[in-house]
């Protein structure tokens, strides 16, 4: 979460009365002030906001997870970047990680727990509860935290991955980690994470307590992914901020999409559809809310150079917000929704049935920058998808922070206040521990009083409906379970998979799950591809490349399928494979782009990549002299085949070409490289003479 340089600028001409109203002021801490505060919460029709908790209990919330018990973990930024900045350390033992316990029911927590702490985890942006371990992000640090004896406190520290140790304490690193339901841990950092290490020796326990030696952060291998490629900002081919998936041990990690500046945290929904915001450089009102396609690049730099957005480049925007992700270039994937001005922070999806139709099923995210938590209605838009805003909580209270929410068992929502004038981009208005103020909320229905599901992991018809569950620790829990008991789950699985009442979203939890029996995953694939409902057939084919099946009759089978999102996933399944039959394949897919459709596109891009001069040349065979297209166009003008810079050519002096549409044209030529370029240059430079 980035402070806005407008904010900045406003503190230093602000008037006394303004100066005041931003800096610290004890009177606005204690259970009043905190009630006289709440007054100036708006929240969505038909909910409210309850105070859950507040300091001295907890202080500048940063970063929060809600268990299959109810309790609300969170992480605290009394320390906030006191490494470099003039208040230093504020709390000598170190940050906390707070568990805030409601033991009687009455939406209030009444019991603190410090399950951890240490200065090795100040202002910790990450923690994700599974059982008893936790996993806590806090540059250049992933911890394991775990409590062997059930007492509500760590008494056992592993290193899981380090990030740059340069980019320590900051903003712009390693985040949140969360469970999926394909039994995956995602997670991403911002573009000062800039490499991700395996500690070497592995996971390892390390002493629960202090730094850890510079040996311990840098001495392990920079982790590569499945095609060999180092993680790392070194443009190889890896840039900036970055999104992952690993197993729940750290092993096989794979980057899901980079070119991001601030990807905040991370979330993933029931049909492996993974979610994130991102911040633009301050004050550039490019905030903005992406789908995050695999292997797709979000261009917040150039993807050859590595320049920054605001050097200058052939054929750019005119507006500033889109012009900062370089919108205009080939190779770069749309996004979902800009919201304009902004400091993003926590996201989720909510599956939960308890809040209003408008919020079911809908990312949720918070905005400490804009002072509100809000969901963003997805459509689907071609190939990908559209969004609106709806606001959950806002507040007029400059103090009012969000920067994370979570999703309880019950199905409400929690929200995390950190409290503050002005917070991120390294500074904080409150400085002094004695005057720090947080706040956590309960939203749910008007008069709803929480409560606790109960939990049977011991059958697995008790796993299945926990396994239904809107919170992410008790699906974790059920999907252990489940996955433990194989075979033996497979009737109540297969239930829920076959229900006629089941949401599509509980089916593919169940989907997931059957898949992972042993023998029963092609059968399992096999039925989802032919489910009537598109989005299980995207997750079934997920399945089958996350379990190495041959995908190529797959995809033959959904090469005409009547949804383009499903014919979306199937170019995507084709990146990378060395299959005869995979030129074709693309060009059977390539054929259906109607021109227009820059999701479409940007998928045959990356079902392309690294074999263009085969998929290239089997769609002109294919098509022949009438290539010239808007579909065929667009085609060109994102391959990156070594006959691209002829055709490209031929656009550029085709009479029928707009002089509007020529520098988009030129600008592709940025994108190749080799002796077919200069040549071809050279015959566009000898036409213009």
């Amino acid at each position: 979460m980035t402070l806005p340089k407008i904010l900045l600028a406003a503190l230093a001409v602000s008037t006394p009365a303004l100066q005041s109203a931003l800096h610290a002021d004890a009177s606005r801490a204690g259970a009043a002030a905190a009630a006289s505060q709440m007054k100036q919460l708006h929240v969505a029709d038909g909910l409210e906001a309850g105070l859950f908790a507040l300091e001295p209990m907890v202080v500048n919330p940063a970063d929060m997870d809600v268990d299959h018990r109810g309790r609300v973990w969170v992480t605290e930024g009394a320390n906030y970047r006191s490494t470099f900045q003039k208040w230093g350390i504020q709390r000598k033992e170190g940050d906390r990680i707070m568990i805030l316990e409601d033991t009687h029911g009455t939406g209030v927590a009444d019991k603190a727990t410090v399950f951890y702490q240490d200065l090795s985890i100040n202002t910790a942006l990450g923690i994700c509860v599974l059982g008893n371990r936790v996993i806590v992000s806090s540059a250049p640090y992933v911890f394991i935290l775990s409590d062997t004896d059930g007492d509500g406190i760590a008494d056992k520290r592993e290193l899981l991955f380090t990030t740059d140790p340069g980019q320590a304490d900051h903003d712009h690193a390693v985040h949140a980690f969360v469970f999926g339901p394909d039994g995956k841990l995602y997670f991403n950092f911002g573009n000062a994470g800039r490499v991700l290490r395996r500690p070497k020796g592995g996971t390892h326990e390390v002493p629960l307590h202090g730094k850890l030696s510079a040996d311990e952060i840098t001495g392990g291998e920079i982790i590569r992914d499945a095609s060999g490629n180092e993680i790392a900002d070194t443009g190889r081919p890896y840039r900036q901020g970055m999104a992952f998936r690993c197993n729940l041990d750290g092993s096989d990690v794979e980057v899901l999409g980079h070119n991001f500046r601030n990807n905040y945290e991370v979330a993933v929904d029931s049909f492996g559809t993974v979610w994130q915001s991102d911040n633009d450089d301050d004050g550039n009102r490019g905030v903005r809310i992406n789908y995050v396609m695999q292997g797709g690049n979000y261009g917040y730099s150039d993807e050859m150079t590595g320049a920054g957005w605001g050097q200058k480049r052939t054929g750019w925007e005119e507006d500033v917000p889109r012009r900062h992700w370089h919108l205009n270039d080939p190779g770069v994937v749309p996004n979902l929704i800009q919201t304009g001005a902004g400091a993003p922070t926590g996201i989720a999806v909510y599956e939960g049935s308890l809040l209003p139709a408008a919020f079911r099923n809908q990312i949720l995210h918070c905005d400490p920058g804009q002072r509100v938590a809000r969901a963003y209605p997805v459509t689907r838009d071609g190939a990908g998808y559209a969004a609106t805003i709806t606001n959950l909580i806002s507040s007029d209270d400059a103090w009012f922070r969000p920067s994370d929410l979570a999703v309880a068992p019950d199905g409400a929502v929690f929200v995390a206040d950190w409290n503050d004038s002005g917070v991120g981009g390294h500074y904080m208005a409150d400085q002094q521990l004695e005057t720090m103020t947080g706040r956590v909320y309960r939203v749910a229905p008007k008069g709803n009083r929480p409560t606790v599901p109960a939990l049977d992991l011991k059958t697995a018809r008790g796993a299945v409906l926990a396994l239904q569950s809107p919170n992410h620790e008790t699906r974790y829990l059920a999907w252990t379970a489940l996955r433990t008991l194989g075979r033996k789950a497979e009737p109540e699985l297969g239930k829920l998979w076959g229900s006629k009442t089941a949401s599509s979203r509980m089916r593919a939890r169940a989907l997931h799950l059957l898949a992972q029996i042993e023998g029963r995953t092609a059968f399992y694939v096999a039925a989802a591809l032919k489910d009537s409902d598109s989005d299980l057939r995207i997750t079934g084919l997920r399945i089958a490349q996350q379990h190495e099946l041959d995908v190529i009759p797959l995809i033959k089978a959904l090469s005409k399928d009547p949804s383009v999102q499903v014919r979306r996933e199937a170019i995507l399944a084709l990146r990378h494979n060395k299959s005869a039959e995979a030129p074709a394949l693309w060009t059977e897919l390539a054929k259906q782009h109607d021109g227009h459709d820059r999701w479409y596109l940007e998928a045959l891009g990356l079902g392309a990549d690294r074999q263009w001069d085969a998929f290239l040349g089997a769609y002109l065979g294919s098509v022949g002299t009438a290539w010239n297209t808007p579909a065929g166009r667009d085609i060109v003008w994102r391959s990156r085949a070594k006959k691209t810079p002829e055709l490209l050519v031929k656009l550029i002096n085709d009479p029928a070409t707009p002089e509007s549409a020529k520098p988009r044209y030129l600008r592709a030529f940025d994108f190749l490289t080799g002796p077919e370029k200069d040549a071809a240059l050279l015959e566009l430079l000898g036409a213009l003479k």
